[in-house]
């Protein structure tokens, strides 16, 4: 063993049963396709579209189904919100196919996992409608977990964070953008038909996306910024809470992510649709169709 490559127990934390500590799953029982959703209870609704599942589990806000649907074996799995669960559930995914968790020691040939996540956001153009699909084509990170791993550079979109910073007049005590292109490989498997644009990802819900209830706003013209900055021929086109960490974790670690979300609301419109679930089951079965045929 090579003692320069072994990661200790406490970096790596497992269960007795030698299930990974966060997920609770074994390498075994992960799929090379793996659909991310916030929703616990959504991985019940996707994974009931399997012509097979053969593993069911759960730990916490993370449940996992893996399964098979016209012969493609997936994984569906519940993240919780937010890029800090999007942190640990990437790091482990990754563990799971390229760390002998036996010997600890990294192995030798890399493995790339093909990561969808399927959501809900809010779109800031207003010429998106309602119940729209949603494809990110860069996460536009506002939330700063990418400035904590040491390669973030090398899979940073440089021209297009520095853009959006300056055009922004981004406050200097905020955590320092990036944006990180989409998987092509994805984009181009299932994007078709799609509103395509960059999408804000945010560390919050209220102030980081603009919202005010009795909390007074210290950036108030947030909102105008996004929905004004270009870059190219894309806009930001929407709102949430896991792309940026999704797409720059994907990147360092080699593997392919894609993001694609439902508007259940449009923020300069002010507009909301309460009835958003059967827009999330079209979009479901869009890309179960898309993934397995």
């Amino acid at each position: 063993m090579d003692a320069g490559n072994f990661i200790s127990p406490s970096e790596l934390i497992l269960h007795p049963d030698g299930s990974i500590y966060h997920l609770k799953i074994k390498p075994e029982q992960l799929a090379d396709t793996v659909i991310l959703v916030g929703d616990p209870n959504r991985v019940e609704i996707i994974s009931s579209y399997f012509d097979k599942i053969e593993f069911k589990g759960a730990n916490r806000e993370i449940h996992t189904h893996t399964g098979f649907l016209n012969k493609k074996r997936l994984t569906v799995m519940s993240t919780g919100m937010g890029t800090d669960n999007i942190d640990i559930v990437m790091n482990e995914l990754d563990a799971l196919v390229n760390i002998d968790l036996k010997s600890r020691t990294v192995k030798k040939k890399h493995k790339a996992l093909d990561i969808i996540r399927l959501g809900t956001s809010g779109a800031i153009q207003p010429e998106i409608p309602l119940n729209a699909f949603v494809l990110s084509e860069y996460g536009l990170g506002l939330d700063g977990l990418l400035s904590f791993y040491n390669d973030r550079d090398k899979v940073v979109g440089r021209e297009m964070t520095e853009a959006f910073i300056e055009y922004s007049k981004w406050p200097e005590e905020f955590p320092s953008p990036y944006a990180v292109p989409s998987s092509e490989k994805l984009t181009n498997k299932l994007g078709e038909g799609l509103v395509h644009g960059i999408t804000a990802t945010a560390p919050g819900f209220y102030g980081p996306q603009g919202r005010s209830l009795r909390l007074k706003l210290a950036y108030p013209d947030l909102m105008n910024k996004l929905e004004d900055f270009k870059f190219g021929a894309l806009k930001i086109v929407n709102f949430e809470m896991e792309t940026s960490a999704l797409y720059g974790l994907g990147k360092l670690l080699g593997h392919n992510t894609l993001t694609v979300c439902v508007a259940i609301a449009n923020r300069k419109k002010h507009e909301y649709n309460q009835n958003y679930k059967k827009a999330i089951n079209n979009l479901i079965e869009l890309i179960l169709t898309r993934l397995t045929t």
